[in-house]
């Protein structure tokens, strides 16, 4: 069984047993955490669970193993002719979990399909609609409740001047042309 999970603005697909390294987490060596699942999936034959961030479909236990800091990175700036050199270095730090168990939850929001490759988008594309619809009844009563508009088109201000009803533009007075001297030679003279 496989579960996909969101952490440090990234998501993983986590199996139980596998170790992961995670953008780095606040917790102790050896606390255990919670992850919400967004998807759990399983071998074939078994159902696939599809949900959000916001209405998760079960739950991942890991336990924090190791805290770190990746190799480091050098970032260099450059400018040739400028005399311009930059150089800087980053070590990201991370969390290395050990995935402990997944436990799919029995919530009834939950939706549940066959796996397969095209299966689990129909089925989540078919409960859309429902959904969208019962949103809209709330909408629909509230807008019923609303006061009808305050001002009609006769209050407006009237509008402005279009191009055509303003005033032409000047246009601008025309050069006289500039008259060049005769150019004398050097060496010629009458």
């Amino acid at each position: 069984m496989f579960a996909v999970i969101s952490t440090g603005g990234k998501q993983y697909r986590v199996i139980k047993g596998q170790r992961l390294r995670v953008e780095r987490l606040i917790a102790e060596v050896g606390d255990e955490l919670r992850f919400d699942a967004m998807l759990i999936g399983g071998d074939e034959g078994s159902e696939t669970r599809i949900g959000t961030a916001a209405a998760p479909v079960g739950q991942v236990r890991a336990t924090v193993f190791d805290h770190g800091r990746a190799k480091k990175i050098e970032v260099i700036k450059f400018k040739r002719r400028k005399d311009y050199r930059r150089t800087l270095g980053h070590r990201q730090s991370f969390t290395t979990l050990e995935i402990g168990g997944i436990e799919p939850s029995g919530k009834a929001g939950a939706e549940t399909a066959p796996v397969g490759k095209g299966e689990a988008k129909k089925a989540a594309a078919s409960k859309t609609p429902a959904k969208k619809a019962a949103a809209k009844a709330p909408a629909e009563k509230a807008a019923a409740v609303k006061t009808p508009a305050k001002k009609t088109a006769s209050a407006k201000a009237p509008a402005k001047k279009t191009a055509a009803a303003k005033a032409p533009a000047k246009k601008a007075a025309a050069k006289a042309p500039v008259k060049k001297a005769a150019s004398k030679k050097s060496g010629e003279e009458n």
